[in-house]
C-alpha cells in the first residue's frame, strides 16, 4: 500500500505569505494524481511538503496511514524527480542511479541488479557508462527516473519533469511515464502547469489556484463539468470561449442574449430550476471551440443557437481548422472540420451545440449548468 492523505495542510512563509491553504486530499494506492495550475498556485510547494523538503505550517500528512510531519525526507520512502534532473556531472549514469543505494549501504550485487533492471525498463542500458554531458535531454530525464525507480519507493513525486524537453520528446515521454506507472503499480504524484499533460496522464486531476484546491476530478469529468469559470477556462486547448449575457425566457425556451445575438439551450437543461432562477440576470456563457460548427448540417440541426461572426484568421492544422472569430465585439475560437471553406475576412454563421453550452454566475463565477 502507498496511500497519501493530506488533512488541512497550510504553508505560510515569514511576512504573512500563505502559499497553500487548507489543502485536503486522499490519494489512493497506485493512483496517478496530477497537481495542475498556473505558476505560483502552490502545486510545487505542496509536492515539496509531501517530500519533506518544505515544513508544513499546519495540518497533517499521512503516508500509508502513518503521520510523517516530523519524519525526515530520507525516511519517508518517497522518490522525487526534479525539473532540472539534478544529476551528478562527474558520475556515470550507473553511479548516478546507484548513488542513493550506496548511501543506504546495500550490497554491491543488489545495487547492480536494481540499476540494470531499471535501465532495462527505461531502455538506457547502453548509456550506463556515459556521463550526463554526453546525454540528450530525454536521456537525462530517463536517468533521473531510473535513480528514483531503483529505490523502489512507496510514492513517486515528479515536479514538472518534462518542461525542459522539446514538444515531440515531451509527447513521447508522456506516453512512457504512463506505461511506467502501469508497470511499477505504485503511487505517482505529478506537478505540471501543462493541462495537456494533466488530461492525458492523470487518473485524477487537482486544479489549484492561489494556494486553494478548485476541483478534484477525473480528466473527462473536469473537462465536461467544471465547478467554476477558472477550471472551465484553464482546462482545454484552445480554451473555452466565454461572453457575458442575460438569461432570457421566450415561448417556453431558455436562452442567453448577448448584444444582438440570442442562443437557446436544449430544453432538458434550460428548463431546470437552477437556470430559470437566472432569467433576467447577467451570466457568463461558455462554449468550447469543438462545439461550434460552420457546416450546413449543423446550422440546420442547431438552428436555435446560430450566431453571426466575422472571421479574423484561419489556421489550417491538417486534421482540423481553427477559426478565430469576432462576434459582438468579443473574440471566439472555433475548432471545425478540415473541410471548412471559411477564409479570413468572411462573414458567416456559426452554430453552437445547445447541450454543450455552459453557464456561470457573473459575480461568483460558480457553475450554474455544464
Amino acid at each position: 500500500m502507498s496511500s497519501v492523505t493530506l488533512k488541512g495542510i497550510f504553508k505560510r512563509y515569514a511576512g504573512g505569505v500563505t502559499a497553500v491553504s487548507d489543502f485536503n486530499l486522499d490519494i489512493a494506492d497506485k493512483e496517478f494524481i496530477i497537481l495542475v495550475g498556473p505558476s505560483g498556485c502552490g502545486k510545487s510547494t505542496t509536492l515539496r511538503m509531501i517530500a519533506g523538503l518544505e515544513e508544513i505550517s499546519e495540518g497533517e500528512l499521512y503516508i500509508d496511514n502513518k503521520l510523517v510531519n516530523d519524519i525526515a525526507p530520507k525516511d519517508r520512502d518517497i522518490a522525487m524527480v526534479f525539473q532540472n534532473y539534478a544529476l551528478y556531472p562527474h558520475m556515470t549514469v550507473f553511479n548516478n542511479m546507484a548513488f542513493g543505494l550506496k548511501l543506504r549501504k546495500l550490497p554491491k550485487p543488489e545495487i547492480k541488479k536494481r540499476v540494470e533492471e531499471a535501465a532495462k525498463i527505461l531502455d538506457i542500458t547502453h548509456l550506463l557508462d556515459r556521463k550526463p554531458a554526453a546525454l540528450s535531454g530525454g536521456q537525462r530525464q530517463r536517468v533521473a527516473l531510473g535513480r528514483a525507480i531503483v529505490r523502489d519507493p512507496k510514492v513517486f513525486l515528479l515536479d514538472e519533469p518534462l518542461s525542459n524537453l522539446d514538444a515531440k520528446l515531451r509527447a513521447q515521454m508522456r506516453t512512457e511515464l504512463t506505461k511506467l506507472h502501469q508497470r511499477l503499480a505504485t503511487t505517482f504524484i505529478y506537478v505540471t502547469h501543462d493541462q495537456i499533460e494533466a488530461m492525458t496522464m492523470g487518473t485524477r486531476i487537482v486544479v489549484m489556484r492561489d494556494g486553494f484546491i478548485q476541483q478534484v476530478a477525473a480528466p473527462q469529468d473536469l473537462y465536461e463539468h467544471p465547478v467554476n469559470l477558472f477550471v472551465a477556462t484553464f482546462i482545454g486547448s484552445p480554451q473555452m470561449n466565454t461572453i457575458n449575457g442575460t438569461v432570457i425566457d421566450e415561448n417556453g425556451h431558455t436562452g442567453v442574449q448577448f448584444g444582438d445575438e440570442k442562443v437557446f439551450l436544449d430544453d432538458a437543461r434550460g428548463r431546470k430550476p437552477e437556470v430559470l432562477a437566472y432569467v433576467g440576470k447577467e451570466v457568463i456563457m461558455g462554449i468550447r471551440p469543438e462545439c461550434m460548427f460552420d457546416d450546413d448540417a449543423s446550422l440546420a440541426k442547431y438552428s436555435s443557437s446560430v450566431i453571426d461572426v466575422h472571421v479574423d484568421l484561419v489556421e489550417m492544422m491538417g486534421s482540423e481548422t481553427y477559426l478565430y472569430l469576432l462576434c459582438q465585439g468579443k473574440n471566439f475560437t472555433a475548432r471545425v472540420s478540415a473541410r471548412s471553406t471559411a477564409r479570413t475576412g468572411d462573414d458567416l454563421k456559426i452554430a453552437l451545440e445547445p447541450d454543450r453550452i455552459h453557464l456561470f454566475d457573473a459575480s461568483t463565477e460558480r457553475t450554474i449548468i455544464s
